[in-house]
């Protein structure tokens, strides 16, 4: 079986393609009929590319000529199989496919667990870190003045969110944007951090992943991560209060609301 990279892929999939029909030559594509004609088979390369790359990612074997050999048949229509053999063979290949999938996902997780864990156990070693009984660990940046919130309180927030490889993956600060919403639709992690602080307050948090999203893959967080944040605790409302003009924010890449579990 023969590796391909993405770009490999594409180009491979172009060139036999274009043997394929006949050993066309190049068309000097003046027409708008020409042209918008050139962009649907374009348009259908990449996304066979697509296909194919994702599938090999996976370990999966595809030939390549055969699929263009299907797509051009089809395209004659004459496939050499009836359209329930290809919906059989589709499914076979999905269930191939989502075991392979299934099978990486939970070596991606067996890792970020096991790198969670020896980053929880170095970091909770550090000067001023401190760690709760559910395995929260915390570190006073600046302290503030203002009262604790409330589990039900509504809170404002700015913050940086982090992988534990230093990969920042939300920042409120560049989108110039704090985040407002009630303290209990949040992550554990949060629910049970954000209390701690006083109002002006700014604390760094090592959040494991079963008080985050546990083995749910959210935007560009692995399954099983353990994140760190860095949350200036900017405001704490009772519920109800200032409830006119000011509505509850979702948060940004990062998507702090909602639990994992």
């Amino acid at each position: 079986m023969k590796t391909f990279t993405k770009t490999t892929l594409a180009v491979v999939t172009g060139f036999t393609l274009f043997m394929s029909a006949n050993s066309m030559a190049a068309t000097d594509l003046t027409s708008d009929v020409q042209k918008e004609s050139y962009s649907i088979g374009a348009s259908l390369g990449k996304y066979i590319s697509g296909q194919i790359y994702s599938q090999t990612e996976l370990g999966a074997e595809v030939d390549v000529n055969l699929v263009i050999e299907g797509v051009v048949d089809a395209l004659k229509n004459n496939p050499q199989f009836s359209d329930e053999e290809i919906l059989t063979y589709l499914n076979q290949r999905a269930e191939q496919l989502n075991t392979a999938r299934e099978a990486a996902e939970a070596k991606i997780a067996l890792a970020n667990v096991t790198a969670g864990n020896e980053y929880l156990a170095e970091n909770k070693k550090k000067d001023g870190v401190k760690e709760t009984e559910s395995g929260l660990q915390y570190q006073v940046i600046s302290e503030g003045e203002g009262r604790k919130p409330n589990p039900q309180d509504v809170v404002t927030v700015h913050y940086k969110g982090f992988l534990i490889d230093g990969t920042e993956f939300d920042d409120s600060h560049k989108r110039n944007e704090p985040n407002r919403f009630a303290l209990m639709s949040v992550i554990e992690g949060w629910q049970e951090g954000i209390p701690l602080m006083n109002e002006g307050s700014t604390y760094k948090f090592a959040i494991p992943a079963a008080l985050a999203y546990g083995d749910k893959q959210v935007g560009i967080i692995p399954p099983s991560s353990t994140l760190v944040f860095e949350v200036e605790l900017v405001k704490v409302e009772a519920p109800g209060e200032n409830a006119h003009g000011m509505g509850l924010s979702g948060m940004g890449m990062g998507g702090m609301m909602g639990g994992g579990h």
